[in-house]
């Protein structure tokens, strides 16, 4: 996986205090099942309640309401934690052998972790489940290592693309068209003189070329061919040329004023895009919503463009059924519908999610899709153009912390606490510690 900073919007708010932490757990914990009978026990016709642990919105409510109506027999209770603690919660209850929920969702930055588990989850090809539904890359981080078992079903992915402000670039000289934008930044290097460009020539001078270093950071290691784990699973950090590449290309940028500072997914996040404080964004399909709730104050409009140096990937999920769960049977048989095409491009088309399943990507209803938010633009197409560019990373268990580290550290640059060399070297320690 491309490293990440955790995903919000609908895709899961970090909740902001410990005791609201707290709170979470505890309805995880208690709302989540505590047996493990054989599905092979289980009545059909009996009344059952599913419960699904997640870590952030996946727009299922209408969806479990169809689902609730076409199976009377089935109700299902959704709960939801921060995406760290659940995962750390799902890893202690399959350790103990009981507190899973029925179906478990597992990010994609946590799913390599969970592989030496896979055991303890069922296997959804012995459960009417091919693989060929999904691209390999979404399969093999799900699987067991020798192929054998499907422990994770996948939701959407993350394709990347370009995020832009029409009005900005036109008020900064550079070009509007969505092709005319994506010719002139076609690489990173070129997306950063083009943003040289922008703050010589913006009139706006409060508004900044990019968001966050850290959200820069993590769209460009996403498209090197190996990210912070190598193929046989060990940290390559300091050893993969492309990090340290990628951590400089954008603290340069950040020492010529580009970035506007902004973590992302913070209440001062939700403010830029309101403000205009920033004129583009690396965005990953999943984070349409944030343009969707938090529009420009001064009626500017959004627009969308491949992004520099072709595809990649950041975020996207899995569904499982861990065999400690009361109902694996009926909990496959949804996780199952849930990932379905029908419901994936239903996800896409009414929540921006992307499916990953990848027959839906040449239907025309997907392929052809536009949004108005972006200006009428061909997201369909510029999402599915980006996964097919995608150059699947090798994964490791750590990946998202080791990520969160080195956005920390791009951080530390915005807000003058550290210089460049500095902060790169906190960030070799905290990574240390997180693998040590």
């Amino acid at each position: 996986m491309p490293v990440s900073l955790p995903r919000t919007g609908p895709r899961g708010r970090l909740l902001a205090t410990s005791a609201l932490l707290v709170l979470a757990l505890t309805a995880v914990t208690s709302c989540s099942s505590s047996g493990g009978s054989s599905s092979a026990d289980e009545d059909p016709n009996a009344k059952v309640t599913l419960t699904v642990n997640l870590f952030s919105d996946f727009g299922y409510a209408d969806l479990y309401k169809e689902y609730e109506q076409a199976h009377p027999n089935v109700t299902i209770k959704e709960n939801r934690a921060d995406m760290g603690a659940h995962h750390q919660n799902l890893h202690a209850h399959l350790l103990a052998g009981s507190g899973t929920a029925d179906i478990e969702a597992i990010e994609i930055g946590q799913v390599a972790g969970f592989q030496p588990e896979a055991g303890k989850f069922l296997n959804f090809l012995d459960n009417g489940v091919s693989k060929d539904q999904w691209v390999p890359s979404k399969t093999a981080p799900a699987s067991s290592p020798d192929g054998k078992v499907l422990f994770g079903l996948g939701t959407d992915m993350g394709g990347m693309a370009l995020c832009y402000r029409s009005d900005l670039f036109q008020a900064a000289g550079l070009p509007t068209d969505r092709e005319a934008v994506a010719a002139l930044m076609k690489d990173w290097p070129s997306y950063l003189a083009a943003g040289k460009q922008f703050l010589a020539n913006s009139p706006n001078k409060d508004a900044r070329w990019f968001d966050s270093g850290g959200n820069l950071f993590s769209a460009i290691l996403a498209q090197a061919p190996q990210g912070v784990y190598d193929a046989d699973g060990k940290v390559v950090v300091t050893s993969n040329p492309a990090v340290k590449q990628s951590f400089d290309l954008v603290a340069g940028a950040i020492k010529d004023g580009e970035s506007a500072g902004i973590q992302a997914f913070t209440p001062a996040w939700d403010t830029g895009f309101q403000k205009s404080q920033f004129a583009t964004v690396a965005c990953p399909a999943w984070m349409s919503y944030e343009f969707k709730a938090n529009p420009p104050t001064d009626g500017g409009k959004w627009d969308i463009a491949r992004i520099p140096g072709g595809g990649g990937n950041w975020g996207g999920s899995y569904l499982s059924v861990p065999k400690s769960g009361k109902h694996t049977k009926a909990a496959a048989e949804l996780a199952k519908w849930l990932t379905a095409p029908e419901q994936e491009a239903r996800l896409f088309k009414e929540k921006g999610y992307f499916p990953s399943d990848q027959a839906l990507w040449t239907q025309p209803d997907i392929a052809e899709h536009t949004d108005p938010l972006f200006n009428n633009a061909p997201t369909g197409k510029i999402f599915s153009q980006s996964a097919r560019d995608l150059n699947p990373q090798p994964l490791g268990a750590h990946g998202a912390e080791i990520g969160t580290a080195l956005g920390n550290a791009l951080t530390s640059v915005e807000q003058g606490k550290a210089d460049p060399d500095g902060a790169w070297k906190q960030a070799l320690k905290d990574v240390d510690n997180i693998v040590n």
